[in-house]
């Protein structure tokens, strides 16, 4: 069967290896499957032209809103992945909620990372609760004294990079151990350029540009801990990937991240730059509460995330796409 598969796909985000691990899932069942970022696309009628050219038999989407939108008009079946802007952002503006609540209606199913999201999206969608199926990602198997906290997130303002700027600035002053790593893609230009003027002067915070990502993976590795400061997230792969590289995660308190993390469990959660500081400072006196932390993280991972198991349900409900009528 061919696939049509879209998704954005700005190198070395969440979504582009999101995607890139669910085609190996697809492909590994003898799909054939095709991914196309949809920040290039325009309009549904490019896509069905596309569709009708390369004969595809299916088609899937990450973001209801953002790629979903562009199987509407089409002939083939095709199945949705919510991403966290969905639900978190694009259901504020009523006409994207329009488009969303369309392609719900015509997607043969949809997937949800987390039970909330699941819940939510119920909520705002009731007529489309028996095509949700929940389905975390899974997570591929991964082979001095500076404290390095690494932030990795796209530069737009729902990810908040600068919430704890201050905090971390003035703890550097005091320890110069300390520094806060910003690292990831420059998705919004004129935000990133408020980031690079705001940090020009502080010490302590260094902003990098996104790297390879075995290059990541190194460098979480090398980090005292992963932190995530976002206001919204759907399921953020950062935090993920941390988790399975045994590195402890400070991520704020928000739905998004409170669905993955157990506090103090398999994570530490904050609700203001302060307590972060307070938090953070205990994770690096208290060993036995890191290495508590990142066991939990690990085995949370495995038992929840399992890479088997999301190759399974994408497969599945692939074939349930193409042989169940609406």
């Amino acid at each position: 069967m061919r696939i049509l598969f879209l998704a954005c796909l700005r190198a070395n985000t969440g979504n582009s290896t999101t995607a890139d691990r669910i085609k190996s899932h697809l492909e590994a069942a003898g799909h054939e499957c095709e991914l196309r970022d949809s920040a290039g696309l325009q309009c549904p009628l490019e896509v069905a032209k596309l569709v009708s050219q390369r004969k595809f038999d299916a088609g899937l989407a990450i973001h209801v809103y953002k790629a979903g939108r562009f199987l509407l008009a089409n002939r083939i079946p095709f199945g949705v992945i919510f991403g966290g802007t969905d639900i978190n952002e694009d259901v504020k503006n009523e006409e994207k909620y329009r488009v969303m609540r369309a392609v719900l209606e015509d997607a043969r199913f949809a997937v949800a990372f987390t039970n909330k999201m699941k819940k939510v999206a119920e909520k705002l969608w009731p007529q489309a609760i028996s095509k949700i199926h929940i389905q975390p990602q899974g997570m591929l198997q991964i082979p001095g004294k500076t404290h390095i906290f690494l932030l990795i997130c796209g530069l737009r303002r729902v990810k908040d990079p600068l919430y704890l700027v201050e905090a971390f600035a003035e703890w550097h002053e005091r320890e110069s151990s300390i520094c806060l790593a910003i690292i990831g893609p420059m998705v919004d230009p004129l935000f990133t350029n408020e980031v690079k003027v705001q940090l020009h002067n502080v010490d302590g915070v260094h902003l990098i540009e996104e790297i390879p990502q075995a290059d990541l993976q190194a460098l979480i590795k090398r980090s005292f801990a992963v932190v995530n400061s976002s206001l919204s997230e759907g399921m953020s792969a950062a935090i993920l990937e941390a988790m399975d590289l045994e590195v402890p995660v400070l991520a704020r308190n928000i739905p998004g991240n409170a669905a993955i993390i157990r506090h103090e469990h398999t994570g530490l959660l904050f609700s203001n730059p302060k307590e972060f500081v307070k938090l953070a400072k205990r994770l690096m006196s208290e060993p036995d509460l890191k290495r508590k932390i990142t066991n939990n993280a690990k085995n949370y991972i495995s038992a929840h995330h399992s890479w088997e198991l999301e190759r399974k349900t994408y497969q599945n409900l692939v074939h349930i796409c193409l042989t169940e009528e609406l």
